[in-house]
Parts: C-alpha cells; structure tokens; sequence
C-alpha cells in the first residue's frame, strides 16, 4: 500500500504540473483516498470539480496539437 501512496503522490504531481505547464489549473487534484485505502482497488486520482473557466482552459489545452506535431 505503502508503494502504492508513493506511486500516486508523484503521478499526481507529474499531472498537476502538466497542467500547468498548459495554463490549466485543478484545485481539487488529488490522489482519491478512498481508492489509496481499499485493499484491492488500484489508486486514483481524483481529478475534482472545477469552474467552467478552467473546463475551457482544459478544453482548449487539449484541443492544441501536441508538442512536435503540425496542425
């Protein structure tokens, strides 16, 4: 269990910056606690709730081509 609350504190970490990295900004992203305290359920991350600002900052962000590609 112990590994997996490692695991899922630095995927969210990774994800969080990401995100920002993209203009967009979660304030509820957090690894689920109640996934982190079942036994058999694998870790999740809980992507939260958010403002319609941010879903279209998340959308637009999204919608960009990858880094690399061309439109």
């Amino acid at each position: 269990m112990q590994q997996h609350l490692k695991e899922v504190d630095a995927l969210t970490t990774e994800l969080r910056e990401a995100l920002a990295r993209a203009g967009v900004v979660l304030p509820s992203l957090r690894p689920d606690p109640v996934s982190i305290a079942h036994r058999y359920m694998p870790p999740l991350v809980e992507l939260g709730r958010c403002s319609m600002e941010v879903a279209r900052q998340l959308t637009a962000a999204l919608a960009e081509p990858a880094r690399g590609e061309r439109p």
